[in-house]
């Protein structure tokens, strides 16, 4: 074997150190895996001073971009997150023709049909497993697996951070702060968690699955964002007693006109029985439907070194593989062109609880407003000065028409909780 494949690694943060370490340790086997042996040919960090254990010291450098820029690099590995740096570097990358590996959600989800165009005109490979998800193989199946399906929904439980937090409100019944607490002390979540408990990181997500799986470009800002601080422990019972569980869900949906799509990230209720429902600890899960595959459930570690250090040497093996043949993998595919509905227009069925006065006619006004706005109640009770409602299926427009009104109500004094209900209804 006389063929090698030269690697230029931007960033050696917790996934680059553990992808650093495997390329030294496991060298024989991917250059059986890839058909050529894989050298590093630098590390790009910030601050060179920092210990790396296992890292090799003479490849450190803190000028990426003359390491991006080496013509003799054939792959570059970015890691170094953020957008517009990172965007800068894999471009300058692909100005002599070598492919890249990244997981940068945020860039991809913001400036990946730019960056596909840039790669397939520099005959360079771009993939990105992972960005979303983890260890899981999702978007290689997503577009070469299911290629000739029409995939109708993608959804399901795309940030680690948050599963950890509801699945400990659930199981433990502790409070929102005491969950975030312990998923910053393990590690789950960053000192400052708000790209996760606010939902900037699974908009990301869902922005590149609904673009993949729906073949049309999805950027952030199409993607309906609401995050997880406002779910309480009370929330929480409240779905336990209704056969509920609360997940944080990615939702992308085709529309049934077939030339729309929808995409959102919020708190849902979901029936307890439902394969979602089950995901634990900071796991993803990713149920895909399509009209001949049916419905495929993609189940994982979501994030941490190890597990997102597989998804890229997985890439690596790919993109090498493809560079020895001289060929290209999947690029971008935006040719459908849906239509990009607001969530005014997504229909679910919804939990709301009030905190109403004591007064016996409360139910009665808060039905009729409800009714005016086509918001039907399913059913409904009341514990005190609360009042939980679920409602029949509804638009998100009217329902958020229905709450400003009753936000106005003499007897209604908040409206605490409002939570959508995704998947089949739970058995009576």
């Amino acid at each position: 074997m006389t063929a090698t494949l030269k690697v230029a690694l931007l960033g050696c943060g917790t996934v680059g150190g553990e992808v650093a370490r495997y390329l030294d340790t496991h060298a024989d086997d991917l250059a059986a895996r890839i058909g050529a042996r894989v050298e590093l040919a630098g590390i790009a960090v910030r601050r060179a001073d920092l210990p790396r254990p296992g890292v090799p010291e003479h490849l450190i450098t803190t000028d990426a971009h003359e390491l991006a820029l080496r013509p003799d690099v054939d792959v570059v590995i970015e890691l170094i997150g953020g957008v517009d740096t990172a965007g800068e570097l894999i471009r300058t990358a692909f100005s002599h023709g070598a492919s890249v590996v990244s997981a940068n959600k945020a860039l991809i989800a913001a400036q990946g049909t730019s960056l596909h165009e840039a790669a397939a005109a520099a005959g360079a490979d771009l993939y990105y497993e992972a960005a979303v998800a983890g260890a899981i193989p999702l978007l290689r199946p997503l577009c070469e697996s299911l290629a000739a399906d029409r995939i109708t929904r993608v959804f399901g439980v795309v940030n680690g951070t948050t599963n950890f937090i509801l699945d400990k409100m659930e199981v433990l019944g502790a409070c929102y702060q005491e969950a975030l607490k312990e998923a910053i002390q393990l590690g789950y979540a960053e000192a400052d968690p708000t790209a996760d408990v606010e939902g900037h990181d699974a908009a990301a997500k869902a922005a590149i699955l609904a673009g993949i799986a729906f073949t049309t470009r999805v950027r952030i800002e199409d993607v309906h964002r609401e995050g997880i601080t406002a779910i309480t422990s009370a929330d929480i019972t409240a779905a336990k007693a209704l056969g509920y569980s609360v997940k944080f869900l990615a939702v992308c949906d085709r529309g049934a006109d077939d030339r729309s799509v929808r995409v959102r990230v919020h708190p849902a209720m979901i029936p307890a029985g439902h394969p979602l429902a089950s995901v634990r600890g900071a796991n993803n899960a990713v149920l895909v439907e399509a009209d001949a595959a049916g419905q495929l459930m993609f189940y994982g570690p979501g994030a941490g070194g190890a597990p997102t250090s597989s998804a890229v040497l997985g890439d690596l093996v790919a993109v090498g593989r493809n560079k020895l043949a001289g060929v290209t993998g999947f690029g971008s595919a935006n040719y459908a062109g849906l239509v990009l509905r607001p969530m005014a227009e997504v229909s679910t069925r919804c939990y709301v609880r009030l905190e109403v006065t004591d007064a016996p006619d409360v139910l009665a006004s808060v039905a009729t407003v409800l009714a005016r706005h086509g918001v039907p109640i399913e059913t409904s009770g009341r514990s005190g000065c609360s009042l939980a409602l679920v409602t029949h299926q509804a638009t998100d427009g009217a329902l958020a028409a229905a709450v400003a009104e009753l936000r106005g109500l003499d007897h209604v004094h908040e409206v605490a909780s409002l939570i959508r209900i995704e998947g089949t209804d739970p058995a009576p």
